[in-house]
């Protein structure tokens, strides 16, 4: 593929890259979404520990789901540290779930009616395994609430396959060898997930539609904010791959070389699948030998193998027959296959320590030559062998060898299932299989709930102008582009629509009062916080009979959230009080121009230099359009200057 940079849309149709998202946004409830536990209150402190370990069960069909097996391999120890303030006895398992919390509910129904979907008649709660943890109960529970809906984007519509509602689940706290920390301050919070068709064919589209979504839910301003709040996954394949799952977006702007990354890997693991089949390897062939070389290595001095002897670890060699140059074969900016490899054992064998494998196409120094040689005798290695080395625990050193088989078997098939971690560089991780339908199992605890056409038409009245419907309004009302986004996207859009309504100001006035001016004194450090829609109502209003207000927008609001025990309203009569004399305005400017400081100045720095003196003090009374013309009408009875 040609480098990121110069990839064009037609270059990503040649490879035949479908796209598609699955956001995930926090919904802002006071409770959790199947207990009364408080939602959004985040701590770092715990009161206990539980230990658990995770066991797959099989599915209503009598199968079990293959992520959870995989996740069985691992042997975790699962420790959660719990806050007595934010769990309950739910949340372990031990007491059934409440009735789903009914704001959760509603916010999600009001979002799927602005995302066009078609609304279900009855809410049926199912159980989602989830065997890393990352719920105490080994299960999410979660419900569909929409359908087949649907967004604009450009000239075409974006489908939009499911909108769903479900517990979020623990933040993770630490993955280190065969323990897993959680936090579960965050377990249990109402969290909506939309899901997208693959209708997106560039990087850069993704992106874009990830934004309309994201813009869409926070206008509702019913949606929580910040880290964590909002986290999406990305779905990728090219023509001859295979939907890989990237999760863990938690930057839209990232969103384009992680894909362009997945894109490059498909396409070069799909090389590699023709490469091993040319050299007759397959699925059903695959030869492999493995021996302990511990004894071997027992005096290398290349660090990583001399660390791993000094923990009283084992070291041993898998000989892949057959697979020269492919652990070298590079798969990501800046990534080889090995690393494919290395992930595996990383996250299933537990080897969490970095490098936990060498290969022998290797450019770097590491263990001695001599070594090397009696390494291939012991492994009977020829020319178009690949040799690996693994070191670790002994029960660890025997789930890593399956695992490099079982993706050197995989190789030979083409691009894995998966789901992959993004990272900070713009590629991905190997993180679990792709977990299959045998997950999912109705819950048994809770019945069916109907949604009624009268509740539907109760919550179509409260649901805002649609997104791209308020990025027209506000295009032909003048709003500058850089305003309209930040704008439309915003739960005070609606004040901003009375506002313009109510008020003879012009529209861009306010906007920029409301938006643009707040976002200025947030940045500065003040509680913009305090400004309620009352507040804004009263400048506005006086502003509107006393035009010159907006300009002294700043100092008044400054003042304000500055001070303490201050009524807005009495500091802006006040400030109004002072509003000077026509004639005192003259005489000022008369004694100005008369200063010596001005002597031998030309018309125009006399001019800028007292509108910079008269502004200081007459700001927010009279319009600078209203000094100006006084000034100048002055300096016009004095040539001389």
């Amino acid at each position: 593929m040609k480098s990121f940079q110069t990839m064009r849309p037609e270059d990503y149709q040649d490879i035949g890259l479908k796209a598609g998202l699955e956001i995930h946004q926090q919904l802002l409830t006071g409770k959790k979404l199947f207990c009364r536990c408080p939602a959004g209150r985040y701590s770092e402190n715990y009161d206990a520990e539980i230990l658990r370990h995770m066991r797959p069960t099989l599915s209503e069909l009598g199968e079990y789901d293959g992520t959870a097996l995989m996740e069985y391999k691992t042997k975790k120890n699962i420790i959660y540290q719990i806050n007595h303030e934010t769990v309950c006895t739910y949340e372990m398992d031990d007491t059934p779930p409440f009735e789903i919390n009914r704001q959760a509910l509603d916010i999600a129904l009001e979002i799927a009616i602005l995302l066009n979907y078609k609304l279900v008649s009855e809410i049926h709660i199912a159980r989602k395994q989830y065997l890393d943890g990352s719920i105490p109960t080994g299960f999410q529970r979660t419900t569909i609430v929409g359908i087949d809906g649907w967004i604009p984007y450009k000239n075409r519509k974006i489908g939009l396959i499911q909108l769903g509602l479900e517990e979020d689940a623990c933040r993770e706290v630490s993955d280190f060898e065969h323990e897993r920390f959680y936090l579960t301050d965050r377990l249990g919070m109402p969290l909506i997930e939309m899901v997208t068709r693959p209708d997106m064919h560039t990087p850069y589209e993704v992106a874009e539609v990830a934004n309309i979504l994201r813009w869409t839910v926070r206008s509702t301003g019913k949606v929580r904010r910040g880290i964590g709040a909002a986290r999406q996954d990305v779905n990728v394949s090219i023509t001859g791959g295979t939907r890989v799952e990237i999760k863990g977006v938690d930057r839209i702007p990232l969103i384009p070389q992680l894909i362009y990354n997945e894109a490059m890997r498909q396409e070069a693991l799909l090389k590699i699948r023709e490469e091993l089949h040319h050299r007759g390897i397959r699925e059903h062939n695959i030869k492999y030998n493995s021996a302990d070389i511990t004894q071997i290595v027992a005096n290398s001095q290349w660090d990583p193998i001399r660390r791993a002897l000094e923990r009283n670890e084992n070291v041993y060699c898998v000989n892949l027959k057959g697979f020269l140059g492919i652990p070298s074969y590079p798969i990501q900016t800046g990534k080889v296959f090995s690393k494919e490899i290395s992930d595996r054992i990383r996250v299933i064998a537990c080897l969490s320590r970095l490098p936990n494998m060498l290969t022998s196409e290797s450019t770097e120094e590491t263990i001695e030559s001599f070594a090397w040689n009696k390494i291939r005798k012991v492994v009977e290695a020829e020319e178009r062998d690949a040799l690996i080395l693994v070191w670790g625990p002994q029960p660890d050193i025997s789930t890593a060898i399956q695992e490099i088989v079982i993706r050197a078997r995989e190789a030979t098939i083409g691009v894995p299932n998966e789901t992959r971690q993004a990272l900070a560089d713009g590629t991905n991780g190997f993180e679990r299989i792709l977990p299959g339908p045998d997950r999912m199992y109705p819950d048994t605890d809770l019945p069916p709930l109907e949604i009624t056409e009268t509740h539907i038409q109760a919550l179509e009245k409260n649901v805002p102008l649609r997104f791209w419907d308020r990025q027209n309004k506000y295009a032909e009302l003048g709003i500058p582009v850089h305003l309209i986004t930040q704008v439309a996207s915003s739960p005070q859009a609606v004040l901003f629509e009375t506002c313009i309504e109510r008020y003879a100001l012009k529209p861009v006035r306010i906007a920029q009062l409301i938006f643009e001016k707040k976002l200025a004194w947030c940045r500065k450090g003040l509680p913009v916080d305090q400004l309620t829609e009352d507040i804004w109502h009263t400048f506005l209003r006086y502003a509107d009979k006393h035009l010159p207000l907006i300009e002294a927008a700043d100092q008044i609001f400054g003042k304000y959230l500055q001070s303490e025990d201050v009524r807005f309203e009495k500091m802006l009569t006040n400030f109004l009080e002072n509003n000077p004399d026509r004639e005192d305005i003259k005489a000022e400017i008369r004694k100005m121009i008369g200063s010596r400081k001005l002597e031998n100045k030309s018309i125009a720095q006399v001019e800028s230099y007292i509108m910079g003196q008269l502004m200081k003090n007459l700001r927010g009374h009279v319009a600078g359009k209203e000094l100006r013309q006084i000034l100048q009408s002055i300096l016009a009875e004095h040539p001389g200057n």
